[in-house]
């Protein structure tokens, strides 16, 4: 976590100043494939009486998530866009009647390893309240937390242009059958592969083993009728996925 991000803000500051001090908590869900992961962010932000942040459960897919947020009703969930179940996307839309509970709604941050427009746009159309990815400081993950809790929407820097791009246009977004076939994690693995991963370098960045990578990767082929990684290269170059 080293990306300096734009989550940095006066407010979101003294909130969690607030919590740190006994002032305020913020009740936290973290939902995310990678047991690890989830350690990791557990151990970063969980010291409640120093982040004002606890964090009341977790998940690994999305049928645990729904179970998770429903027992504990947080006021926000850290979300992962790849899960087992139908990715950030079915959570989000699961979660609907409690996002719009006007005494106690649950708000939704995106924490992802990618940094894809259609992933971003797919999770604010949604419902969540902004989307870093996972290069992001633990401290500058705290400030986001607090200000999503108060119904600020917060995006890392360069992503908060997607979605200004994708909300000022009336259009909606050209369909792409070929895309379409590709679940969220094949999409992932078909960029990192185009921009030139070796598939040890794809399986460290999506924290998953080099034989889940190929299997990805054979997926990913069949699926667009093409031979190898230069015609993939090439398939994703002509649509901008690199």
């Amino acid at each position: 976590m080293t990306e300096a991000t734009n989550e940095q803000h006066s407010d979101a500051g003294n909130g969690g100043g607030d919590g740190a001090g006994g002032e305020r908590r913020v009740r936290v869900v973290l939902v995310d494939d990678h047991r690890m992961f989830r350690a990791g962010v557990q151990a970063e932000i969980g010291r409640t009486d120093e982040t004002g942040v606890e964090v009341v459960g977790e998940a690994g897919d999305v049928d645990q998530a729904m179970t998770v947020i429903q027992a504990t009703r947080p006021e926000v969930v850290l979300l992962d866009v790849h899960l087992p179940g139908g990715g950030g996307v079915e959570v989000l839309r699961r979660s609907a009647p409690m996002m719009g509970d006007a005494d106690q709604p649950v708000r939704f941050l995106a924490l992802s390893v990618s940094d894809a427009a259609e992933d971003v746009i797919g999770v604010i159309r949604g419902g969540a309240r902004g989307y870093v990815t996972k290069t992001i400081t633990g401290g500058d993950l705290v400030n986001a937390i607090f200000r999503v809790s108060d119904g600020d929407a917060v995006f890392s820097p360069r992503l908060a242009g997607f979605v200004l791009d994708a909300f000022a246009s009336t259009d909606a977004p050209p369909v792409d059958e070929d895309l379409d076939r590709l679940t969220q994690r094949e999409r992932e693995v078909l960029r990192l592969i185009a921009r030139g991963y070796a598939y040890k370098e794809v399986a460290k960045q999506l924290f998953i083993s080099v034989k889940t990578v190929e299997s990805h990767v054979s997926a990913v082929l069949r699926k667009l009728q093409l031979s190898n990684r230069h015609e993939l290269t090439r398939w994703a170059t002509a649509r901008r996925l690199v």
